[in-house]
């Protein structure tokens, strides 16, 4: 069996930055365990799968260890190949997921990306949750896949190590998103997964989702930009549109090969 593999890197303009995801378009579905496996090879926090049903995309994301129902940059990188490299040419995209459906949209070298919602509630700060940091939140939050850590500076963010071992402990969670309001930019968010074999990743659009509505609210504005303080980095452009947001970046290819499995 041959399978089509395209790398790319996304939120950024150039490569060697933002987040790196592997895309294999499928004529048809192959094995989860395949799909896991290939994954797992491939190495990154996500590889995209997807087979064209109808006029629609079904879509679906592994990391080296699990499938999770939202990936934000592997989705960010799939409609890159189908813009740039597979001759997709309507105005928009329309991908089907385990989160529901998911429309995309190009605008020069901009890609939209409009998910469902995901806000948060704030919880108590619990030792569970500042245990892995040396210095404390100052607000816990949760929504219905993240834990939000809200910090008071951007330098914390960016020079935060914590004990991922301790955080890789915390239960029922998809992941911890840690953030502080930005310089240069609205906002600035670290993203951590270690539960799902991801210690940290680069730039996360699903996180962009939950962070959108948590700082929107919190600076009475639509429209964001933003910055992951990952060492690859990435910037997004994120608009709150009530029970939807939209997450905006470009992407460019690092290599296009064939998995021979």
């Amino acid at each position: 069996m041959e399978i089509k593999i395209y790398q790319v890197d996304a939120f950024t303009n150039k490569v060697f930055s933002g987040n790196s995801a592997a895309v294999c378009p499928l004529d048809k579905w192959i094995s989860d365990e395949l799909m896991q496996k290939l994954a797992l090879e491939n190495n990154l926090s996500e590889t995209a799968f997807i087979v064209k049903e109808g006029e629609a995309y079904h879509i679906r994301w592994f990391t080296p260890t699990v499938e999770v129902a939202l990936c934000g940059h592997a989705t960010l990188a799939t409609a890159h190949v189908l813009y740039e490299h597979l001759g997709y040419n309507k105005d928009e995209i329309v991908f089907t997921c385990l989160s529901g459906e998911l429309r995309v949209k190009k605008e020069g070298k901009l890609i939209h990306m409009n998910f469902p919602s995901n806000p948060v509630e704030e919880v108590p700060l619990s030792n569970e949750f500042t245990a892995p940091f040396s210095e404390r939140p100052l607000k816990a939050y949760k929504s219905k896949k993240f834990l939000l850590l809200e910090f008071e500076s951007e330098e914390q963010i960016a020079t935060m190590q914590p004990d991922l071992r301790t955080l890789g402990k915390i239960v029922g969670i998809g992941g911890v998103i840690v953030t502080a309001p930005g310089k240069d930019v609205d906002f600035v968010s670290r993203f951590f997964a270690p539960q799902f074999g991801i210690d940290e990743d680069p730039v996360t659009g699903s996180a962009h989702v939950t962070l959108t509505s948590f700082w929107s609210k919190r600076l009475n504005k639509i429209e964001m930009n933003a910055l992951q303080l990952s060492a690859r980095r990435g910037v997004l452009t994120c608009k709150n549109l009530g029970d939807r947001v939209e997450i905006s970046g470009e992407a460019v290819t690092y290599m296009i090969g064939s998995i021979i499995a």
